[in-house]
C-alpha cells in the first residue's frame, strides 16, 4: 500500500469576534514546491508566516503567485494542532486592525513581509469591513 500525503486547507474569518466565513483553499504550485524544499536540509526554503487579505475576485488558480488585489499583510502566530493524529495540522492566525472601508474577498499565506511565495489562496463572497473593525484570519492546513 502506498502512502499519500494530502494538504487540505481551510480559512476561518472572524469579524469583531464573530465567525462570518469558513472557506476551503487552493494550494498553489509554488506553495507545494516550497513545502517540499522545507522538508530537505539540502534544499531548504522560507517558512510561511504571513497572512494577507485583499479585494480580488478572480477564482483561485494553482498558478497564482500573489493575491489579485492585496490590501493588508500581517505576520501570523503559528501553532500545531490535532485533527486526526497528533500535530497533523498547521494553524496560522493573524489579527487585522482595519483602518479603511474594504470588501475583503481573498486571503492567502505567504513567506515574506512583502512579495514572497504564495502558499495558498481562497476567494470568497465579500466580508465588508470599516475602519475600527477587527478581522481575525485563521488558516488550518491538515496533513493527512
Amino acid at each position: 500500500m502506498k502512502d499519500k500525503i494530502r494538504m487540505v486547507g481551510m480559512v476561518t474569518i472572524v469579524k469583531n469576534g464573530e465567525v462570518v466565513k469558513k472557506v476551503k483553499n487552493l494550494i498553489t504550485t509554488v506553495g507545494k514546491a516550497e513545502m517540499s524544499g522545507l522538508l530537505l536540509a539540502d534544499i531548504g526554503g522560507t517558512a510561511f508566516d504571513y497572512i494577507a487579505i485583499g479585494e480580488g475576485t478572480t477564482a483561485a488558480a494553482i498558478t497564482d503567485t500573489t493575491l489579485e488585489d492585496e490590501s493588508m499583510r500581517v505576520a501570523g502566530t503559528g501553532t500545531q494542532t490535532t485533527t486526526t493524529t497528533t500535530n497533523d495540522t498547521a494553524h496560522l492566525e493573524s489579527t487585522f486592525n482595519i483602518v479603511a472601508t474594504l470588501a475583503i474577498t481573498e486571503s492567502g499565506i505567504l513567506n515574506a513581509a512583502s512579495t514572497g511565495d504564495l502558499y495558498n489562496r481562497a476567494v470568497f463572497a465579500a466580508v465588508n469591513v470599516v475602519s475600527s473593525d477587527t478581522l481575525v484570519i485563521k488558516w488550518d492546513v491538515v496533513f493527512s
